[in-house]
């Protein structure tokens, strides 16, 4: 009685497990997805991160060319015995020291406008990092989506195939019990039964998987995620080669990116010119003393004020050395670009191709499985009157699960297809 009672209370907390946990599951559509996406994706947290060390680099740079304060004080005591008296020897002496000094750069030859030019630059890149960071996750988070929509439907297939083929085993038993089947037709409707369960267990771990993935693109780690949407399309039209790669240049955030940078590097060849040059500062200094040495004692204020040029005549060449390395890294960023551009003409080249691609296969399908599922219906009922063979049977099952199969793939194809060819444009999302 006891061991019942308590396998009873198994039962109930196992089954009240499975009810919590599905009702954890967090069901979202693609906008919702896209949403959670934006505001808490990895990447796009780093982008923003990226955005605030910009602006702290702006600040460094732009604090060149405005005065430097700083407070200073010193306090000192000493005696020396070896002195004779008449020289202060068997005195302590004091002295304390405190005041503020400014130093404000006149002139630098060039090289403080250029390295706020640098940070105003580096600015410029921040909100290219953030839409690179944002179209990225857009693109992996539909991706996510569609394969989880995707594996929805070839699971249902599966299922359908299983539930299909065990209509076939009960029918073919039956007909045994009738004696109008033989042993080879019941056993190879069971084998059919079990060669069916494959998968469904692989569409079942294929689920999971995209499950997962758009959990964790969403940074969701508590929560199992499903995808609400229905897996169909409609045909686009989509721009020509020429017209694409024309909005790729002017919107791929990569390029943008990359022409700040090169503007960046002809900064720093400026900067790094200026190493050998004259500089001259304006520096004041305000302080007041204090001096005790034994019989003589003093204190009051003193101040200086003065232009102080510096001119650095011989270095061992290493400003030619920085200016060398400067120039190459902004020749390196010119061919960056070129390549960059080189790559995205393939991008969107591809990314065309495989629209048109995934837009064929899906027009010639949605008529395939129409006709496939006449020709099922057609064998089934034959092999019910005793008109078709089972052979012909498990032929048209086969080629509607394939027709059925290949139109769900194509369908998810086309739609990331036409997602790869805004992201490629540079204006997916916007």
């Amino acid at each position: 009685m006891k061991i019942r009672y308590i396998i009873a209370l198994l039962l109930l907390f196992l089954a009240n497990s499975v009810t919590s946990y599905a009702a954890e599951t967090r069901i979202l559509t693609l906008d919702q997805a896209l949403a959670i996406a934006a505001d808490k994706n990895r990447d796009i947290e780093k982008a923003r991160e990226y955005g605030k060390s910009m602006q702290g680099k702006y600040i460094e740079e732009r604090a060149a060319a405005f005065p430097q304060f700083s407070i200073y004080g010193t306090a000192m005591t000493s005696r020396d015995q070896s002195l004779p008296e008449m020289m202060g020897g068997g005195y302590t002496q004091y002295a304390a020291n405190g005041g503020v000094s400014v130093t404000q750069p006149l002139f630098a030859w060039g090289k403080i406008a250029a390295g706020i030019r640098l940070g105003k630059e580096g600015l410029k890149t921040v909100p290219q990092q953030l839409r690179m960071a944002q179209q990225g996750a857009k693109r992996d988070v539909s991706s996510a989506f569609y394969d989880i929509l995707l594996a929805h439907e070839l699971l249902k297939l599966a299922q359908e195939n299983s539930d299909q083929k065990k209509r076939f085993s009960s029918e073919a038993h039956k007909k045994f019990d009738s004696g109008v089947a033989t042993d080879y037709d019941v056993l190879a409707a069971d084998v059919a039964v079990e060669n069916a369960k494959p998968e469904i267990i692989r569409s079942e771990n294929r689920l999971k998987i995209a499950k997962d993935r758009l959990a964790f693109l969403l940074t969701i780690d508590n929560q199992e995620v499903d995808a609400n949407g229905k897996l169909s399309a409609t045909i686009k039209h989509i721009p020509t080669y020429d017209e694409a790669v024309k909005t790729a240049f002017k919107n791929r955030p990569e390029l943008l990116d990359q022409q700040s940078r090169i503007k960046m590097n002809q900064e720093l060849i400026s900067i790094a010119s200026t190493d050998n040059k004259p500089h001259l500062d304006l520096k004041g200094d305000g302080s007041w003393r204090l001096f005790d040495f034994g019989p003589i004692q003093n204190n009051g204020p003193a101040w200086s004020v003065g232009l102080y040029l510096t001119f650095p005549i011989f270095d061992g060449f290493r400003t030619q050395g920085r200016v060398q390395q400067a120039e190459s890294d902004y020749t390196s960023s010119i061919i960056d670009e070129q390549k960059l551009k080189d790559s995205i003409r393939l991008d969107v080249r591809t990314a065309m191709s495989n629209v048109q691609e995934s837009q064929r296969i899906l027009l010639g399908l949605e008529g395939t499985v129409k006709q496939a599922e006449k020709l099922l219906d057609m064998a089934e009922k034959g092999y019910k009157y005793g008109v078709k063979i089972k052979l012909e049977v498990d032929d048209a099952q086969l080629n509607l699960l394939q027709a059925r199969s290949n139109l769900a793939q194509a369908t998810r194809d086309y739609l990331m297809s036409l997602v790869t060819l805004d992201w490629t444009m540079g204006i997916l999302g916007e």
